[in-house]
């Protein structure tokens, strides 16, 4: 890759929401709004939560507050020069720096810190974004610790990540570090029926499989998760009920070999887990109005008679481990063996599950 095509990864995002609009996130959204009050804004700033929360769209809307020409009570005007270009996506002093392929590299940071070394142009700060932080090599990291020690005047950097613990600790320490919930459920769901027009039933399944993140909940309304859900949850009857060899033959099939596999390998795990925790809320409480798949209680029930409580607390481990690796862009058909062979290994403890299931 030249430096003109490496030039043209660091990208301005359109998206802009007011910071106060920032679903489910009051407490970072006060933190926020009281270091801007103070007038004491940090260089660098490490969001911190799992994807599809708002930390990108709380970076944005800092750098429109931090540029606006008449903020008004803690929020960016929307009419001045600096908000509306940053609406548009034209701002030249939002930057946003995010993985080429599966990493950041070390030639993306060194344009950065070709960019930051130029007064900005525009406004008073620029705000660099660096998403998903986590993904930057060993070499990019390293570098990147250089340009957080020393940024030039009038820059601030976001670090967007996950979990600190993946990013160099030297990097975490020299970040103000600002904690994103994954957004309660009632909320997402509202928000499901308002904007996606989503039935009460399809709104409430969503929000609850969603763990919390409204950007995984967009995507799921808008694609054919909830189509694919019943036939998810047959397959995973059929991995505790077939052959080993089958089991693999089978899931793989059901994601697919696209090139999209790994989303839809995403939406198969997320189901599976719904499924392990309905079996969960059957086997403590003995009923079903907390179930997310409530349209299958009848064989919740009845599959519930065949695990403990500790073999499904492992089986929940086992789909967490599987959702790290497919994030961490592992071997998607070796994550799908793993954890087929491990689900099943798990039923094999009181012996295989005798279930037959029908689609409502």
């Amino acid at each position: 890759m030249n430096q003109g095509e490496r030039e043209a990864k660091i990208a301005q995002k359109p998206t802009v929401i007011p910071l106060s609009q920032i679903l489910g996130q009051e407490k970072a959204v006060d933190f926020l709004k009281q270091v801007i009050a103070r007038e004491k804004i940090p260089h660098a700033y490490l969001f911190v939560g799992v994807p599809g929360i708002g930390k990108t769209t709380a970076a944005i809307a800092l750098a429109q507050i931090l540029n606006c020409e008449n903020p008004d009570n803690g929020e960016g005007c929307g009419r001045c020069r600096s908000c509306r270009q940053i609406k548009s996506g034209n701002f030249p002093e939002l930057v946003f720096i995010e993985a080429e392929g599966r990493y950041i590299k070390i030639e993306q940071i060194r344009d950065l810190d070709h960019v930051l070394g130029f007064k900005p142009l525009v406004g008073k700060y620029r705000v660099s974004v660096i998403r998903q932080a986590e993904t930057m090599t060993e070499e990019a990291a390293n570098a990147f610790l250089k340009t957080l020690e020393e940024p030039p005047p009038g820059n601030m950097l976001v670090l967007t990540v996950t979990d600190p613990r993946d990013l160099l600790p030297t990097i975490v320490s020299r970040c103000q570090k600002v904690a994103f919930r994954p957004i309660p459920a009632h909320l997402i769901k509202k928000w499901l029926v308002a904007e996606k027009r989503l039935s009460e039933g399809d709104a409430t399944a969503v929000a609850r499989i969603c763990n919390g993140s409204l950007g995984r909940a967009k995507e799921i309304a808008e694609g054919e998760f909830l189509r694919k859900r019943k036939e998810y949850i047959k397959g995973i009857i059929d991995v505790v009920q077939d052959p080993p060899l089958d089991s693999i033959e089978k899931v793989i099939q059901l994601v697919g070999r696209e090139s999209k596999k790994g989303y839809e390998a995403l939406d198969l795990l997320a189901i599976w887990k719904s499924w392990y925790r309905d079996l969960m809320v059957i086997k403590t409480t003995g009923g079903d109005s907390f179930l997310i798949n409530k349209d299958f209680s009848g064989e919740l029930k009845k599959v519930s008679k065949n695990f403990t409580i500790e073999m499904l607390i492992n089986s929940l481990f086992l789909i967490d481990q599987a959702e790290r690796d497919l994030t961490g862009s592992r071997n998607l058909d070796l994550m799908l063996e793993n954890i087929v062979l491990g689900l099943k290994s798990l039923s094999l403890e009181r012996g295989e599950i005798s279930s037959s299931i029908r689609t409502p």
